[in-house]
């Protein structure tokens, strides 16, 4: 912080991990927050997610530590992920709720800073593409998974099935790319004595552009939604009180 904040630390996940208020390390609960902003604000799609979790699965011992530790770094790294597990749950239960309240509020809504009209479309094709499944396929989808919870909550998905996915996919997420973090930097360390912390920029554009590229094929090879019919499907679907969206 001494050298001046930049705006484009807000693109940094290291940046939130480390980050220190009066001395004070925060890291973790601003990993928390971003991971429920991220899934359940609209706004929320311009923050890291994949490259923050895989980062935080780095510094799970040092997170940990701001609040409780343990010697024991399993205990660290699975207590952090079931905590990020947690905030996406109620992330994911916010997008709905708003979704829900909002009905089809948002296609009317114009573009600023913070919303894209686009994304929500792109989110509405994914889901006639992989019905109730997209709520488990969208946590690994930057964008896509802040609108996910979204579209389901527009067109009124089963609460119960939802929360099956909310929780599978939640789980599913925050473990994987945490403990992918935290084991792949154990394995470089030990077996080829390299650190990871190291080469914290290439990881961060090394996960961008994987997690990408399925958002940027979606795009080129999807149904192309409209925004009016995406509109029409959707008063259809609550008018048939069972949304296309959603098969059995």
């Amino acid at each position: 912080m001494e050298k001046g904040f930049d705006w484009m630390q807000l693109l940094n996940p290291e940046f939130y991990i480390n980050y220190e208020l009066g001395g004070i390390r925060i890291g973790i609960y601003l990993v928390l927050f971003i991971v429920f902003a991220e899934t359940g604000l609209f706004a929320g799609f311009f923050l890291p997610g994949d490259s923050l979790l895989f980062l935080a699965g780095i510094y799970s011992d040092s997170l940990m530590d701001t609040l409780f530790s343990f010697d024991n770094s399993f205990i660290n790294v699975t207590l952090l992920a079931t905590m990020v597990a947690i905030a996406g749950i109620i992330g994911n239960m916010f997008g709905y709720w708003f979704g829900y309240k909002s009905g089809t509020y948002l296609y009317t809504r114009e573009d600023s800073f913070l919303f894209k009209k686009k994304y929500l479309i792109q989110a509405h094709e994914f889901f006639e593409k992989h019905g109730g499944r997209a709520i488990i396929f969208a946590r690994f989808l930057p964008i896509i998974r802040t609108f996910a919870p979204i579209i389901a909550g527009i067109v009124k998905m089963d609460k119960k099935r939802f929360m099956f996915f909310n929780v599978v996919s939640s789980f599913a997420w925050a473990f994987a790319m945490i403990f992918a973090g935290h084991y792949l930097n154990e394995l470089f360390r030990t077996q080829f004595d390299i650190d990871l912390k190291a080469h914290i920029e290439k990881i961060v554009i090394g996960i961008v552009l994987i997690t990408t590229f399925p958002v940027l094929l979606n795009i080129l090879k999807g149904n192309k939604v409209t925004e009016q019919e995406a509109k029409e499907e959707l008063e259809d679907g609550n008018d048939d009180k069972e949304s296309k969206i959603f098969p059995n």
